[in-house]
């Protein structure tokens, strides 16, 4: 079943233009910032927090990397250590890693930071006529539809490839859904084809898997009961010969 059903042999196509996925509001990152010299480091990392609450020694930010995980607020500014508050809302991971770099350095504080900026938590779901149905993680800053299929092992032959349904949930929690036709090459130049976090990317069955799906624990049943009935039918009629 070919995908791009419309395109011609070695006819260049428009593609769409890259889009990085940007933090949003209740996104939870890992930041990690690190200088030549650990120590001082140390006090953007959460690390003195750390030791009151555990009675442990952290001393080296490299040592507290698993400590960086920090949610970020419904107005999307997110709080850190000794700089306070920084608006991360729409910002890519490139984008917040220099806000917060420039912020510790116009404070005098490090001149030479590195801020390194992870997504913790942010996945897609990838649910219907796929080999593998279910949560997948984004962990590059660029995740189009077609990567999402791959990860969920391609559709299945019963998979209607006009009919790819994506779910986006914008900031203020309005849904829409839009009707993708993955036939049609010009998906590549859609605003949709690449996703965002909590995305659902859903592929109908078509009429044949449909059908089939209306048969149901009561038809089993009854065809079953049926099975029984007529083998002993079958048994009396021998025994009454």
């Amino acid at each position: 079943i070919i995908y791009f059903q419309d395109v011609e042999v070695n006819s260049p196509e428009a593609v769409a233009p890259p889009q990085d996925i940007t933090v949003q509001p209740k996104d939870q990152i890992s930041i990690v910032v690190s200088s030549k010299d650990p120590e001082l480091a140390v006090p953007f990392n959460s690390a003195t927090s750390y030791n009151s609450l555990t009675g442990t020694n952290v001393s080296s930010a490299a040592n507290s990397q698993a400590l960086q995980m920090r949610t970020v607020d419904e107005n999307g500014m997110l709080e850190m250590p000794v700089i306070g508050k920084i608006e991360c809302k729409g910002k890519t991971r490139s984008e917040l890693a220099q806000a917060i770099a420039k912020k510790i350095i116009d404070g005098g504080y490090i001149n030479d930071p590195t801020v390194n900026v992870q997504f913790a938590d942010m996945k897609i779901s990838v649910i219907g006529e796929v080999a593998r149905p279910g949560f997948y993680d984004v962990t590059r800053d660029k995740v189009s539809i077609f990567d999402a299929l791959a990860m969920a092992g391609d559709m299945t032959i019963y998979g209607v490839r006009d009919n790819v349904k994506l779910i986006r949930e914008d900031e203020s929690g309005k849904r829409e859904i839009i009707n993708l036709d993955l036939n049609n090459a010009g998906i590549v130049t859609s605003p949709y084809y690449y996703l965002k976090q909590n995305d659902i990317l859903y592929v109908t069955p078509n009429e044949t898997k449909a059908k089939n799906s209306d048969i149901g624990n009561s038809t089993t049943l009854w065809v079953s009961s049926i099975s029984i009935l007529v083998s002993i039918a079958g048994l009396l009629v021998n025994i009454l010969k």
